[in-house]
């Protein structure tokens, strides 16, 4: 029987190729859309799960009160005392939040390693990852202690042990005492793990945050608990003790200043749900983005859906031409399971050549798909698998039932007579698709417009700052001790290069803000401002305005001891209206206690980080101002005609007199802003992509129901064409309700797409009002679909054989 079934099946194929192929293109492009979400999903959320301690291990944040900023840092006192308060505390581990990548140097050679995390205390006890040779415990320990990725040590040392040699890095001699074997993926995959990253002038210091932290609970602790704790111990060793130095009570101080508030992310959840830290990703391999993935996983199943509703519109149209089959089985003692039984069967046939034809796609589209998200996604694992298996099932349900019933229950008599009307019932719900259709259709366009919008705006909003044709170029110098004297060095040097304009510094870069931070009250207002430590000239070459007052300048000797510059958000948050001349106490101490400072200018706001974020209260000071100085690149305008021959020349000044070791790397610092909507241009790109996929689906499907309701009409046309009904008044009739159809399924997808794009654009603190524009393209592309392909078919049946339909009455 299940035979003869495929043989009927595989005959009806080939008598309807057209319907056959909407058929199997509709269902695999929304399941290809379903194994695109299913492989990021599956990625996003496998992050630290091979980690054991993955539900003990939490990373500590700091909020500060008075700012609400969000630091993924912490001091060593702090760590270090609630690691001997709390006996929940099981280890502490601290890590700097970033890799860097360096030159390594071992008997004589040398390389550039990749990854290089700075760690000290219990960092393997926090991220176990499998020792292969070498010390299991305490491996860190000593200062100079050094482990390597199982897959650095093949290639650095071949077959030799590495365990106990020597390598370098930075001037600093480390011993190899582990080797490691890299799970992916993981918060934290390096291939280097150096100790040492403690420094002793941080010892005493509570309020220096330099350090990332994690702590590990002993398992049962109650993680609620020990965060109540961690707070308490900021607050006795920190806003007490601060609150009595400064002569106020408790409340006065928190009123004015705020309290620090300590958070715990546990590491399962951290990377898609922790909480974002101010400064960015906490994470050395970068955060999750939780709304892209929800977008991805919300568009793909509204794509299978339309794809279900597309796929069920073209089999109950086609199903009239079976109509008469069904009532010659009926009669030769077919019962309705049997036929429900047979049309499921022929959907499952169906549903797997869809998904073939999808996994097809999707192994031809990956490697975009991987660059898009930046990742390696890899169509393999049981879970996978199963997934594909569970989307089997769950299509052939949807996509098989409702036209294997509407099929069965045709009446004997009437199909074998001819009339195949059925139900108002059905016509609703067929009707009903069609209008889910165009509602998704409007979404679509109408999303893709406003995101366009959005980033358009982003790109071509004006920063305050201008990098075209700055170089930014990484000052990998060696002495670290002799970097500010090496700077000024190289400024003279690379001036006199053809082609260079202008050469200066400041401790950020433009896209991921500065590499500093700190609070400080002024007349009861507390403020926590980022520090941009730069060089004279800095402002001017980026073309950043002076508002009131002056810059620094190297003409007053005051620059460089006690003059500094603020922002207009500096200014508004302090209440300062007239600022210039005003003395501030800082929150930078020497020896004779807080440093005191002179407001010479203030200068207009400008982005130095992405347009997701608020500007924020910035202080600009000389760098020869501090002993410390956080600077690591070098910005150097260049002359757009001398481009050619002057990157060269810079670059062979930088092999021979920085760091011979180091690749010369640079890049154009409106190019590197640039990176800080990246995300939004995927998902405009996205949008853009879906946009074209959900139009063609519902072409499909307003094709199919358009055909099905034309040709249950061919008699009432050929009759109209007798009494004498001219085209166009045919067309006008045969159009009006599928206008109608569209008109209401925009309207109803107006409201989602308002609400949802409206809550997208939140995330900006610089955006664009949801235009009117994008609804009304929306309707006039709808409209112009609808008509265009309503028409053509409208048209192709009034050219019908009159004769044909009306010689059996």
């Amino acid at each position: 029987m299940i035979l003869n079934w495929i043989k009927i099946f595989i005959y009806h194929l080939k008598q309807n190729k057209l319907f056959s192929f909407l058929n199997v293109l509709g269902l695999s492009i929304g399941i290809a859309g379903v194994i695109f979400a299913i492989l990021y999903w599956n990625n996003e959320n496998s992050y630290d799960q091979w980690n054991p301690e993955k539900e003990n291990v939490y990373q500590v944040l700091n909020k500060i009160g008075a700012t609400g900023d969000i630091w993924a840092s912490s001091s060593i006192p702090f760590a270090k005392t609630c690691k001997a308060t709390i006996p929940e505390i099981e280890s502490i581990c601290y890590i700097d939040s970033w890799y860097y990548d360096d030159v390594i140097k071992s008997d004589g050679q040398k390389w550039i390693g990749k990854k290089i995390l700075v760690a000290d205390g219990d960092f393997f006890e926090s991220f176990p990852f499998p020792i292969i040779k070498g010390a299991k415990k305490d491996i860190l320990k000593e200062k100079n202690s050094a482990a390597i990725s199982e897959d650095e040590a093949k290639k650095i040392f071949k077959n030799e042990d590495p365990i106990g040699k020597t390598i370098t890095n930075d001037d600093k001699s480390y011993i190899i005492k582990a080797v490691y074997k890299v799970i992916k993926p993981s918060s934290i995959e390096p291939n280097y793990v150096f100790g040492g990253l403690l420094k002793e002038n941080d010892e005493g210091s509570w309020g220096n945050f330099n350090y990332g932290l994690f702590v590990k609970l002993k398992k049962g602790a109650d993680a609620a608990s020990v965060l109540k704790k961690m707070q308490n111990v900021n607050f006795v060793n920190r806003t007490l003790k601060d609150a009595k130095g400064s002569g106020q009570t408790v409340e006065e101080y928190i009123k004015e200043n705020g309290e620090t508030e300590v958070i715990l992310d546990q590491l399962k959840l951290g990377r898609l749900h922790g909480t974002k830290s101010t400064a960015g990703s906490s994470y050395p391999e970068g955060k999750g983005n939780l709304q892209l993935l929800y977008i991805m996983v919300g568009l793909s199943i509204l794509i299978l859906a339309l794809s279900l509703v597309n796929y069920i519109n073209l089999a109950t149209a086609s199903a009239i031409k079976r109509a008469k089959e069904v009532g010659v089985r009926k009669i030769v003692g077919a019962n309705k399971s049997q036929i429900v039984s047979q049309f499921i069967l022929e959907t499952a046939i169906i549903v797997v050549l869809a998904i073939l034809f999808a996994l097809a796609i999707v192994e031809l589209s990956l490697p975009f798909y991987n660059e898009f998200l930046d990742k390696n996604l890899t169509m393999n694992g049981t879970e996978f698998y199963l997934q594909i298996i569970i989307i089997f099932v769950i299509v052939i349900v949807l996509a098989g039932i409702f036209p294997a019933v509407y099929i069965a229950n045709f009446e004997t008599l009437k199909v074998l007579k001819g009339n195949f009307s059925r139900s108002k019932s059905g016509i609703w719900i067929r009707n009903s698709m069609l209008i889910f259709q165009f509602t998704i259709a409007a979404f679509f366009i109408i999303g893709a417009l406003i995101v366009y919008s959005q980033v358009n705006y982003m790109m071509n909003k004006d920063l305050g700052f201008s990098g075209d044709q700055v170089l930014k170029i990484s000052f990998n110098h060696k002495n670290r001790e002799k970097r500010l004297e090496k700077y000024f060095t190289t400024k003279q040097e690379l001036l006199k290069i053809e082609g260079v304009q202008n050469v200066s510094t400041f401790a950020g870069s433009f896209g991921n803000g500065t590499n500093s931070s700190s609070g400080f009250t002024h007349k009861g207002v507390f403020v926590q401002p980022r520090n941009v430590d730069m060089d004279f000239g800095f402002l001017e070459m980026m073309k950043i305005k002076i508002v009131q007052g002056r810059d620094l300048s190297p003409k007053y000797a005051s620059d460089t001891v006690s003059n500094w510059l603020i922002n207009e958000t500096c200014a508004k948050m302090l209440n300062l209206k007239n600022p210039i001349n005003t003395i501030i106490s800082s929150g930078w101490g020497n020896e004779k206690g807080n440093m005191k400072f002179k407001i010479v200018g203030v200068v207009k706001d400008f982005h130095i980080t992405g347009l997701q974020n608020k500007v924020p209260p910035m202080i600009f000071i000389s760098i020869k101002t501090l002993k410390w100085n956080n600077f690591n690149n070098v910005f150097v305008k260049v002359n757009p005609k001398d481009l050619a021959t002057t990157i060269p020349k810079l670059e062979a000044y930088w092999k021979k007199n920085i760091n011979a070791d180091f690749p010369f790397s640079y890049e154009f610092v409106d190019k590197s802003f640039a990176k800080t909507y990246s995300e939004q241009v995927k998902q405009k790109n996205l949008f853009f992509v879906l946009n074209i996929v959900v139009i063609v689906i519902a072409i499909f499907g307003l094709f199919a129901l358009a055909s099905f309701s034309m040709e249950r009409r061919l008699k009432e046309i050929a009759i109209r064409k007798t009494l004498g009904a001219e085209t166009d008044a045919l067309l006008k009739e045969l159009s009006k309700q599928y206008v109608g159809f569209c008109l209401l399924g925009f309207v109803i997808g107006i409201f989602p797409a308002y609400i949802l794009l409206n809550k997208w654009l939140e995330n900006f603190a610089f955006r664009i009002d949801v235009p009117v524009l994008p609804f009304i393209v929306a309707l006039f592309v709808l409209l112009f679909l609808t008509l265009v392909i309503v028409l053509a078919k409208a048209y192709q049946v009034t050219k019908i054989d009159i004769l044909k339909y009306l010689k059996y009455e």
